[in-house]
């Protein structure tokens, strides 16, 4: 019986001599013990237990991790020099380190980026004229802080005219950062780590693709995901203020002008193959959405805003949505990393964690179908 245990050991470690992978240390030293045993067992002429060797196997899921925030206008020269922030000042300096957590860096550059340019809104009081003209060295903040792809579509992208919109693009392209939202750049693609993204922007203003024209959205999308391994749609839609804080999934109206209906256009654009959706435009933080195992953000309120912009209450509130998705997009779970803004400075994480509340609050009351789940520390999935 011995000779029969000591044949199968010899047996055992020849298969795993002449495996395609050589053994790991563990297992060399699992096969020392095996050894080791059976002499013992030889010399004292014990009776023994067949052994059964598993080897542990990990397996890996690859991921991808997407962050977004929403509106981002970090100082401008118009209608002069006083709202600009200090020279040098790093406006993302207490976020930095939550960004560097991500594949993917998106944001909304709420204005231009431009050193040129006249005014295009007619305004009696250049005061009362909210028109952004951030200059281009304002720029090289957001290659610091790591922004792989901005939207550009908006209702300010047309606040200094054509050459405004044409420096913005320069400027941004000239650091890396991918871009679209306008007519002259409807879409644009990058890769990084391997990966192919798509991403599209619209919104209802005159210098923008429309995010009423459901027929070349979808087109737009279906052509991105015939090349690309994720598609990313960004829309600036929807009305603006505390009094709609809720998506209606209706048109909504604001000031008498035709702001979309964002519910609709989410889905429109996931059923044509779109991978995860990025909202703003409404100055408030609103509900989320997993639809068809893709995310959908309705609006990531304002973020970097300085002066200039209301940002009283909950419009103080500047969420950073994390979203981990597999590499064929679909929804795996999420995180509000929950940030504020108080005028005239620049994003702090906010202890607080009003973002998250307040995503948390608006998400249950406007897709309780969806039945998400939020912890305390803000992370947030599908049920089981």
């Amino acid at each position: 019986m011995l000779k029969y245990f000591l044949f199968i050991a010899a047996l055992f470690m020849a298969s795993m001599v002449g495996a395609q992978n050589a053994p790991t240390p563990k297992e060399t030293k699992e096969l020392r013990t095996i050894t080791d045993t059976l002499r013992i067992f030889t010399s004292k002429k014990l009776r023994v237990t067949p052994i059964t060797y598993q080897k542990e196997v990990t397996l890996k899921i690859d991921t991808l991790s997407f962050m977004a925030v929403g509106d981002i206008m970090m100082g401008t020269d118009f209608p002069d020099a006083s709202y600009l922030p200090e020279k040098g000042a790093y406006p993302f300096q207490k976020v930095d380190s939550v960004f560097r957590k991500t594949d993917i860096l998106f944001g909304n550059l709420e204005g231009t980026l431009t050193d040129e340019g006249e005014n295009a809104k007619h305004c009696k009081d250049p005061k009362k004229c909210y028109s952004f003209r951030s200059p281009e060295y304002l720029g090289s903040h957001l290659q610091r802080a790591g922004f792989d792809v901005m939207s550009i579509a908006n209702n300010h992208i047309g606040d200094f005219g054509d050459v405004g919109i044409s420096n913005t693009i320069s400027t941004l392209d000239s650091l890396g950062i991918a871009n679209a939202g306008v007519y002259d750049k409807t879409f644009t693609t990058f890769t990084k780590d391997s990966i192919k993204y798509g991403f599209c922007a619209f919104a209802p203003n005159t210098d923008t693709p429309k995010i009423q024209n459901y027929k070349k959205a979808i087109a737009r999308v279906k052509m991105l995901k015939d090349s690309c391994d994720i598609v990313i749609v960004s829309f600036h839609g929807g009305a603006e203020g505390t009094d709609h804080l809720n998506v209606t999934r209706k048109t909504e109206k604001f000031y008498g002008e035709d702001r979309g209906n964002v519910y609709e256009f989410a889905h429109k654009m996931i059923d044509a193959g779109a991978d995860i959706i990025f909202g703003h435009g409404p100055h408030i933080t609103r509900a989320v959405e997993v639809y068809k195992n893709r995310f959908i953000a309705y609006s990531l309120g304002n973020f970097c805003t300085y002066k200039r912009f209301n940002l009283n209450g909950v419009k103080g509130y500047a969420p950073i949505v994390e979203v981990r998705t597999t590499k064929d997009g679909i929804f795996l779970e999420g995180k509000v990393h929950s940030a504020k803004q108080l005028d005239g400075v620049y994003p702090f994480m906010d202890k607080k964690e009003g973002a998250l509340s307040e995503i948390k609050r608006l998400t249950a009351m406007d897709f309780p179908e969806t039945g998400l789940i939020f912890t305390e520390d803000g992370y947030f999935r599908l049920p089981n």
